[in-house]
């Protein structure tokens, strides 16, 4: 009598399973100072994304959203609720104006409104801090993935190609790095700001950052796509009939960058630094905006004991957002090195 044995069952893994079990995931799931980074993140992600019910919208906001109290904000069944969480007018990114007295007031002394780390200039400190929450997430987003995408782009096509184009745009690069970033980022946005004084300063500030910023992109991303253009299965591909477009984007860019996306997170802590300069500067934001450059701005002229809050809080809120992202992309490059695994 012969006996049959079952076949083998193999359990496939999905690409989550595969993403999760990974060695990088599990290095990086070990890393309790990564953890706290990533923490920290999500909650200022958090706090930006549920900012008109943390700092309930005032004034012109409020008459914006169609809004005659601030407590209708907060009900879901209401159009202005999910417009205020996606969509906020610009109104809405103006710091509370309590009163116009120049000196800082403590909560203490503040009647009729929620003002819990007090005023200077007359703004709430807490509205500032807030939305500025926005203002810096929303910065860093958009223009560390301009500079990625663009260094990525440019990068890649230098690395693949060599030769004289390779030469002609590291040249270039050379000459972008001649100039200290922010030297270059300021002298930019001066020219543009020039052209338009008084308008919004959104648009400039993010094209002079990402004319700024793209070419250390591309220089990391060159050296890798060097090293990747000269393996097997690029060659094979090659032989199959493969051309330059669909070979660079789909099998030598996608095993080059996983250094420049840690370097890409860490980006993300410098940027609300860089932009906090600009309006410390004069350059940023039009005062009044819920940004925290300006209410560093704003305390300096303020910078006695008695009036600590006007400080403290702006620069604990910057400190921890670059600390939160730089604990997070050190973890992050850590568990991508192959030789610390």
């Amino acid at each position: 009598m012969t006996t049959t044995s079952a076949p083998l069952t193999v359990n496939k893994k999905s690409r989550w399973q595969l993403f999760w079990t990974s060695p990088a995931m599990r290095k990086l799931r070990r890393n309790p100072l990564a953890l706290t980074g990533l923490f920290i993140t999500l909650l200022f992600g958090l706090m930006a994304l549920f900012a008109p019910l943390i700092a309930k919208p005032t004034g012109d906001c409020l008459r914006d959203l169609g809004l005659t109290s601030a407590s209708q904000v907060t009900n879901p069944a209401n159009g202005a609720f999910w417009r205020a969480i996606l969509a906020p007018p610009a109104s809405c990114y103006k710091m509370e104006r309590v009163s116009f007295a120049q000196e800082p007031k403590p909560a203490s002394e503040i009647t009729g409104t929620f003002a819990p780390f007090g005023t200077v200039n007359g703004y709430n400190i807490f509205y500032g801090l807030v939305w500025g929450t926005r203002t810096a997430l929303k910065m860093s987003f958009i223009i560390v993935a301009i500079t990625l995408t663009i260094g990525v782009i440019i990068g890649a096509i230098s690395g693949y190609y060599g030769g004289w184009i390779d030469n002609l745009i590291q040249r270039f690069i050379d000459v972008l790095f001649a100039l200290p970033p922010l030297i270059l980022t300021v002298v930019l946005l001066t020219i543009l700001r020039a052209k338009n004084p008084g308008g919004d300063p959104t648009g400039p500030i993010i094209l002079a950052f990402s004319v700024a910023g793209w070419a250390s992109y591309a220089k990391i991303i060159r050296g890798d796509v060097l090293r990747t253009r000269q393996l097997e299965y690029v060659d094979a591909a090659r032989g199959l009939g493969a051309r330059d477009p669909r070979l660079i984007l789909k099998h030598v860019v996608p095993n080059s960058v996983a250094a420049v996306f840690t370097i890409a997170v860490l980006d993300l802590a410098t940027v609300p630094l860089s932009v906090a300069a600009l309006s410390f500067l004069g350059l940023g934001f039009e005062p009044g905006s819920s940004e925290w450059g300006q209410l560093v701005d704003f305390s300096r002229a303020w910078l006695k004991p008695e009036y600590w809050y006007a400080l403290a809080y702006p620069a604990a809120f910057i400190i921890t957002f670059s600390l939160a992202f730089n604990l997070f992309g050190d973890g992050l490059r850590d568990a991508m090195d192959p030789k610390s695994r």
